[in-house]
């Protein structure tokens, strides 16, 4: 069983993905097919506040391993739900860290967020300006053709002036940059989906059936500027792009996080691999790698802290970064080595479903 596993859950990167075999017929995608792949540092750790030490390993359990290399395989998003802070988000870096495939590209969303927002960006003003600043300066020195015998620019001539490069005005979102042609998939975080518009789910069918998506801004300039070098969301090295198309070579690996606070079209679901990470509030072995893993070494600390938010959780709701709160407090790192332990727990470990909050 375990041969068939890319993503292992271990601690030491490595390369494994060069075994993920063909995809299925129906997920082959053809971006690159003239060489012209993207690149990306493998090695390069992204930002991000959910992002683990780099000595830490996630602490992934025999189903997660599973749901993530049957992703892999059948290259399809990972639909991850769950209580907040049981590791939803920091999957996607352990994901990325060990299988060595670069940052993670990462998507917030939130009730304001566009399918728009995440595939690309144009700075339409931007270029009006540099187009207007163009215009009050000798034509050649702006760089345009001129007219035989006139002095006029020529409309005919191919663009060349600074502001006629499309590239400057062009940034990839993190789902456009995931989208691009690499060769090995990029990892994309896509965070509490559940929080978006609710046709938010389905404008993404789309474009994770089809591997791409097209820039009109781009397409209708092709005549003029076939290919056109853009920015990508990670500033990474720039990404080619052909007549306004972004097609993948390598669909990314794609974590969508839900909170569970609303439900998802059937259309959507039956086109995601499906999993639910359980709640670790009455787990304490759990509760003490989740800890290791962000806090290594805190001793004593962890085991104050693991032991009251146990006991605080039975008869009420918490989260785990109330723990890791507590612990960072209680450590002599976090300057609480020597304060009233009880006063610091009852602080930072308030029940979160309690209407009067701080009450002594």
């Amino acid at each position: 069983m375990t041969l068939w596993r890319i993503y292992q859950g271990v601690d030491e990167p490595h390369d494994r993905i060069a075994d993920l075999p063909p995809p299925p017929p129906w997920r082959e995608f053809d971006g690159g097919a003239d060489g012209a792949l993207a690149r990306v540092d493998r090695d390069a750790v992204g930002g991000g506040r959910r992002r683990l030490p780099r000595r830490a390993a996630y602490r992934a359990d025999e189903r997660t391993v599973d749901a993530v290399n049957t992703a892999l395989y059948l290259r399809r998003p990972l639909l991850v739900s769950g209580d907040p802070g049981v590791g939803k988000s920091t999957l996607a870096d352990a994901v990325a860290r060990e299988l060595r495939l670069g940052p993670v590209l990462r998507w917030s969303v939130n009730s304001r967020t566009t399918l728009r927002d995440g595939l690309y960006r144009y700075d339409s003003l931007g270029r009006l300006e540099d187009a207007g600043l163009a215009r009050h300066q000798p034509a050649t020195a702006a760089g345009t053709s001129t007219t035989a015998g006139t002095g006029t620019p020529d409309p005919d001539a191919p663009p060349s002036a600074p502001f006629a490069d499309l590239g400057r005005y062009v940034s990839l979102g993190p789902l456009g940059t995931a989208l691009a042609p690499y060769a090995l998939p990029r990892v994309l975080l896509i965070d509490e989906i559940d929080k978006g518009d609710l046709d938010l789910p389905n404008d993404l069918l789309d474009v994770f059936e089809e591997g791409g998506f097209e820039i009109p801004e781009l397409t209708r300039a092709a005549d003029q500027q076939p290919t056109v070098a853009v920015r990508p969301h990670d500033g990474g090295a720039a990404v080619s792009v052909t007549r306004g198309s972004v097609q993948c070579r390598a669909f990314p690996f794609v974590i969508l996080t839900s909170n569970g606070e609303r439900e998802f079209p059937p259309a959507f679901l039956r086109r995601c691999i499906r999993l639910h990470l359980p709640s670790a509030h009455q787990d304490g072995e759990r509760l003490r790698a989740i800890v290791e893993a962000h806090l290594p070494g805190a001793g004593a600390a962890a085991e104050a802290a693991v032991g009251a938010f146990l006991a605080r959780a039975a008869t009420g709701e918490l989260s785990t970064d109330q723990l890791l709160n507590a612990v960072y407090l209680l450590s002599p790192s976090g300057g609480g080595a020597g304060a009233d332990r009880e006063r610091l727990v009852d602080l930072v470990m308030q029940h979160l479903n309690d209407s009067a909050p701080g009450r002594p």
